[in-house]
């Protein structure tokens, strides 16, 4: 019986190592933290062995092959030691892609891939396909491969993942842009983050399908570090494409084929320039898939994008408060700011990975920040980038504090929003958690007493 040691027992590695289980494979799941009690519950019920709050290196590197979190970075003493020994290490969704028939819809890019993601798999699901969602989104692969295997797979993949891939291919792969980011674990290399971006498209044969983002300098650099052999369509804002999608901001047209499409942008239940881009890229694998024009249409009426990507949470006073919590770094927050024309007060900060704010000097100069907020320990390099940029600039540690600061700085028609352009674990578990604390706090709010 081969052995499977799996590293990290969140969402990805239980699911693995219940397929694993499943497929006849001895397990064992090694978590250097605590393993939450359903899990081990779960593991538990399956049969399968674990540790947590340490790694036996000596059983690890006794198994014939290593699924690793992708939070466990290559440079890690243990997985240095597993390449060394020539133990295979790979990621759990290059694992499920071994038991599922599915033709895959994969999507990375530094932003826009989760609204692209989940737009996607509306679509064809609103079209009557037999299709899944997995990924950074939803359950795990492997562990809904255990229940039912689906026709179509709609999966965003991030770039930690895309390195823990050998045979993996997707039938259609999008790029939706590149842009810095984690080049802590690319050696603060550029180019190595753009090549494991376009990992993605490595296994891919002719046959499969791959959409770029044409405006986009880094995605044009990564084509020229690494080729691939899927059939380019491209999607752009400057113009119409013979295969791929255009938007003059006012229509989405789309060449898929023999297949042509017009959508007009205003039947989009989401908006912003930035959200023409996804729906650019979802349009285009959609029409790929099968999905007609009058469905296209309906599905895009119909979508309501994730929780912390441009939320509207409520309208207080005549001011919306909008919480974009999961613009975690600049490019994000580039577009959010972009999508409106409204005065608006902004709250952002938190863990600075790198960050260059100064691309956002344009946007804010345009007027339309008339306050920022900076919500985080550590605000000195947000202060200084804006410093003389905009009129007034508060910093806090306390997100109730910024909300109500919002609420004084806000003028009937104008917007609060939280795009902190930074991680969340200075003061927050996660982006999920700064989310719903902005959205406590916003509910919590009371009307202005009338004067």
């Amino acid at each position: 019986m081969k052995q499977i040691a799996i590293l990290g027992a969140g969402e990805s590695g239980l699911g693995a190592a219940l397929l694993a289980k499943r497929e006849g494979y001895g397990v064992w799941v090694s978590d250097s933290g605590q393993i939450s009690a359903l899990r081990k519950e779960a593991l538990n019920n399956a049969g399968i062995g674990f540790e947590e709050g340490k790694h036996d290196e000596e059983r690890i590197l006794a198994c014939d092959l290593i699924i690793k979190s992708p939070g466990i970075p290559d440079k890690a003493p243990l997985i240095k030691k597993a390449h060394e020994e020539g133990i295979p290490v790979i990621d759990e969704l290059e694992f499920a892609s071994r038991y599922s028939a599915g033709k895959v819809i994969a999507i990375t890019g530094t932003n826009g891939k989760t609204t692209t993601t989940l737009l996607t798999y509306h679509l064809l699901k609103e079209a009557g396909m037999d299709v899944g969602l997995a990924g950074n989104v939803g359950k795990s692969w492997a562990s809904q491969l255990i229940e039912k295997d689906h026709d179509w797979w709609v999966i965003e993949v991030s770039s930690f993942q895309i390195d823990g891939f050998e045979c993996f291919h997707p039938y259609i792969g999008m790029l939706t842009n590149i842009t810095p980011d984690h080049l802590d674990r690319y050696e603060y290399k550029m180019d190595n983050y753009i090549r494991s971006k376009m990992s993605l498209f490595k296994m891919m044969n002719p046959r499969g399908k791959a959409i770029f983002y044409k405006e986009d300098p880094m995605t044009q650099r990564g084509l020229t570090l690494k080729k691939h052999r899927a059939e380019s369509y491209w999607i752009s804002l400057e113009s119409a494409q013979i295969k791929g999608g255009y938007s003059d901001l006012t229509n989405l047209d789309f060449s898929v084929g023999d297949i042509q499409a017009k959508i007009p942008v205003s039947e989009l239940s989401i908006q912003g320039k930035h959200n023409v881009l996804n729906a650019l890229f979802a349009g285009t694998a959609a029409l790929m898939a099968g999905v007609n024009e009058s469905q296209l249409l309906s599905g895009f009426k119909s979508f309501k994008n994730a929780p912390h990507r441009m939320e509207l949470i409520r309208e207080v006073d005549g001011v919306d408060f909008v919480n974009d919590s999961k613009g975690t770094n600049v490019e994000s927050t580039f577009y959010a700011l972009g999508s409106y024309s409204r005065p608006m007060v902004w709250i952002a900060g938190g863990v600075d990975k790198g960050n260059d704010y100064s691309v956002l000097i344009p946007l804010v100069n345009q007027g339309k920040v008339k306050a920022l907020i900076c919500l985080g320990k550590d605000n000195e390099k947000l202060k200084k980038a804006f410093a003389g940029v905009i009129a007034e600039i508060r910093e806090t540690e306390d997100i109730r504090e910024a909300v109500r600061w919002g609420q004084e700085l806000g003028q009937p028609g104008e917007v609060v929003l939280l795009s902190p352009a930074c991680a969340s674990f200075d003061l927050f578990k996660n982006y999920e958690d700064r989310g719903e604390q902005f959205r406590t706090a916003v509910l919590g709010l009371n009307q202005k007493q009338e004067a």
